[in-house]
């Protein structure tokens, strides 16, 4: 074997998704919530931990903070014994955007904190301005010094109302982390809903903050001296979630999904509901079906900030938009370079008119096998989709970008029936 072979999925399409299993716990909560475990000195324990390189690399970026993490199956505890300090090395901090949530919790500790410039998916501009001017309206000098942002408060950080530009989640996840030792009362106007916002609050509330509205448009944190530790569960991948779901109508296959939120998938399940798809839902169990010969109607959407359909969805159910009949309009209204799996779902023989952030699928078009390559997450998922749907055996290179956001996809996908396998090749795919 080459040392220089890239592995890839092989993938057989036109299999039928079939069967059950338990959904992982969320990426997009488990960022946050290993932050909020800095707060306190005393150990924190979170459960349902998914087992996928960002929280591996926030782990590193704990242990440059001096922060021990002992990892057990799906449990991590947090040992943040004493003072935290110190700054995530520059090569960690770019390497997942969710680096920058250090910059909170420190911040209200310690009264400093520091962070490289954030890495992460090249999907759009996500800039610092909502964090950083939330930092000062709590009373810190922030500057940057040589690319590196940095804040002080030597007098501690004191409550205040931040209108945000824009709902920014992880902006909203830091202010909250910096307010819940701030001097006083916090509101942050123009919050984030997601539920990855409530998740966190939760267990900042379980480890004796007082956080107040979280999962609506404006959040009130009233100050405290001290947080404890906390055991904390999170909640299920709600992306994950959407992602089998969304590959299932496009095998028309038949799963049960267990362990999962279906109030917090309520934009998604309805656009599935649209196109044909027949759902059943429980408090936690999700299930969908769509017959072998059933016809499945174009729908358009919107990729909004949460209650709207979330936008790492927004590429999974255009592979299977591809598959329904008549015209289906995506339009990206949260990142606006997000549109990159384009080009390849057209390898797979899509008739997709490129209209900027808002391209015209027609279908249903018949998929052959196709050799593509995914630029991120969630755009990796997508070719993903489409392989499943299609005639003929596929390759998708960039396979690595999926094990930032999902536990093992490929794996949860064969046990539901599908013929995927990773391999490896030294004719890798160059665009």
């Amino acid at each position: 074997m080459s040392a220089d072979a890239e592995p890839f999925f092989r993938i057989t399409g036109q299999r039928r998704l079939s069967g059950e299993l338990r959904v992982n716990g969320g990426k997009n909560a488990a960022l946050p919530c290993l932050a909020a475990a800095l707060l306190s000195d005393e150990p924190s324990r979170l459960r349902r931990v998914p087992d996928i390189e960002d929280v591996h690399r926030f782990l590193e970026i704990l242990s440059a903070l001096g922060v021990e993490s002992d990892v057990a199956a799906d449990e991590v505890v947090v040992r943040p014994s004493g003072v935290c300090s110190g700054s995530p090395p520059d090569g960690l901090a770019a390497a997942l955007r969710a680096s920058f949530l250090v910059m909170g919790p420190l911040l209200a500790r310690t009264g400093q904190a520091s962070c490289g410039a954030p890495g992460g998916d090249v999907i759009g501009a996500r800039p610092l301005d909502v964090h950083l001017a939330g930092f000062r309206a709590l009373g810190a000098d922030v500057e940057s010094i040589g690319g590196r942002t940095v804040a002080t408060a030597p007098r501690g950080l004191r409550g205040a109302t931040i209108v945000l530009d824009y709902p920014s989640v992880l902006g909203t996840e830091n202010l909250l982390l910096a307010a819940v030792l701030a001097q006083g009362q916090t509101r942050i106007v123009n919050a984030a809903m997601e539920p990855e916002i409530v998740c966190v609050a939760d267990m900042l509330n379980r480890m004796g903050a007082r956080i107040f509205g979280a999962g609506h448009n404006t959040i009130t944190i009233d100050g405290v001296e001290q947080l404890s530790g906390a055991d904390h569960e999170l909640i299920p991948d709600r992306i994950e979630t959407g992602t089998l779901l969304i590959a299932a109508a496009a095998t028309r296959g038949d799963i049960c999904l267990q362990g999962v939120r279906p109030d917090h998938l309520e934009a998604l399940l309805s656009k599935l509901a649209d196109i044909g798809a027949t759902i059943r839902r429980s408090a936690d169990q999700l299930d969908i079906a769509v017959p072998s010969d059933a016809q499945l109607m174009a729908t358009n959407l919107q990729a909004l900030p949460y209650p709207g359909f979330a936008t790492d969805l927004q590429a999974p159910i255009s592979a299977l938009l591809t598959q329904v009949a008549g015209t289906s309009i995506v339009h990206e209204r949260v990142f606006e370079n997000r549109m990159q799996h384009l080009d390849e779902l057209r390898k797979f023989g899509a008739n997709i008119i490129a209209g900027g952030a808002a391209p015209v699928i027609i279908g249903p078009t018949p998929l052959s096998g196709a050799v593509v390559r995914g630029t991120d997450i969630r755009a990796t998922a997508a070719l993903i989709v489409a392989a499943l749907s299609a005639e003929g055996q596929s390759r998708i290179f960039g396979v690595d970008h999926l094990s930032r956001g999902y536990t093992d996809l490929a794996e949860q996908l064969r046990d539901l029936g599908a013929d995927i396998e990773l391999a490896q090749s030294a004719d890798t795919l160059t665009n």
